[in-house]
C-alpha cells in the first residue's frame, strides 16, 4: 500500500472518530490481507500530518489517550461562536480541590480539607467524578477507610496533557482567580467557596453591629443638652424661689406675734 494512503487513512480516521486514537487502534484500521504498516510507518504518517497542520487552524496533539486533531487555542474565540451555550465556569474551590488531587494523589477528602482549611463540598467531589476527572483509586488504611482520589486519562485529555509530568511546577502556578478569569468557565449549580461564604456572613454580622452602634450614637446625639449658662440660670431661679418662701414664712410668724 502506498505510504500516502496510510497518511490519508490516519488523517480521515482522526477527523471521523471524534476522540483520541492511539497507535494500536490506528494499526487495526488496516484489514488483514492489505498492506500492514509498522508502528514506525504510523508514527511517520503522524509526523507528516503534524507538519501539514503547521500553518492551519487545526493541530495534531498527542495526549494521554492517543492522538487527536483539534482546533488551535488561538482560534477558539471564533470557533466558539458556533455554539450558543456559554462555556461552563469553574469555581475557585473546585479548581483548588482538583489541583490538590492532581499534585498530591492519591489524596483523601480529609487531607484536602486540611490543606484548604475548609470543608470540601460534596457537590465538588460529585462534579469532578461525574466529569470523570477523578476517581477512587483505593482506601487509606486508617479508621473509617476514607477513599483516596486520583486523576484520570479524561483529566489529562481535557487539559491537553500527555502525562502528569507535563503539569506545571508549583512555582509556575498562578493565582486561581487569574486562571479562572482566563478560562472564563464556571459550572452551574455549584456553591461559592466555603471560605468566601463564611467571610460574607462575618462581614454581614459586622455591618449589622456597626449599624446598631451608629443608631445608638444618633439617639444619644438627639437628646437635648443644657449648656452651663442655662444650668446656672435654672439654679438662680430655684434659689430665688426658695428665698421668697423663706420670707413669707418669717412674715407669717411676725403677724402671729
Amino acid at each position: 500500500m502506498n505510504p500516502d494512503i496510510v497518511k490519508k487513512v490516519i488523517e480521515a480516521a482522526l477527523l471521523a472518530s471524534g476522540k483520541p486514537l492511539n497507535i494500536d487502534r490506528l494499526m487495526h484500521l488496516f484489514a488483514e490481507g492489505d498492506f500492514q504498516p509498522e508502528k514506525a510507518d504510523i508514527r511517520k504518517a503522524l509526523t507528516e500530518i503534524d507538519e501539514d497542520c503547521t500553518d492551519r487552524g487545526i493541530e495534531l496533539r498527542e495526549i494521554a489517550s492517543g492522538f487527536r486533531l483539534q482546533v488551535r487555542e488561538d482560534m477558539a474565540p471564533w470557533v466558539s461562536r458556533l455554539w450558543e451555550e456559554k462555556p461552563q465556569r469553574y469555581t475557585r474551590a473546585l479548581l483548588e480541590t482538583l489541583a490538590l488531587i492532581a499534585y498530591r494523589q492519591p489524596a483523601t477528602r480529609g487531607e484536602i480539607e486540611n490543606v484548604r482549611g475548609v470543608a470540601v463540598s460534596s457537590n465538588i467531589i460529585k462534579t469532578l467524578t461525574e466529569r470523570e476527572w477523578i476517581k477512587v483509586v483505593g482506601h487509606r488504611d486508617v479508621p473509617g477507610k476514607p477513599s483516596m482520589y486520583g486523576t484520570t486519562k479524561e483529566f489529562l485529555d481535557y487539559f491537553n496533557l500527555k502525562s502528569l509530568d507535563e503539569l506545571p511546577s508549583l512555582a509556575e502556578l498562578r493565582d486561581f482567580e487569574t486562571i479562572n478569569a482566563e478560562l472564563d468557565l464556571q459550572l452551574p449549580g455549584l456553591e461559592m467557596p466555603e471560605q468566601d461564604a463564611s467571610n460574607q456572613t462575618a462581614d454581614s454580622e459586622s455591618n449589622n453591629e456597626n449599624k446598631d452602634k451608629d443608631k445608638d450614637k444618633v439617639d444619644a446625639d438627639a437628646e437635648p443638652s443644657l449648656d452651663e449658662d442655662e444650668v446656672s440660670a435654672d439654679a438662680n431661679v430655684v434659689e430665688s424661689v426658695s428665698d421668697e418662701e423663706s420670707n413669707d414664712s418669717d412674715n407669717e410668724e411676725t403677724e402671729k406675734n
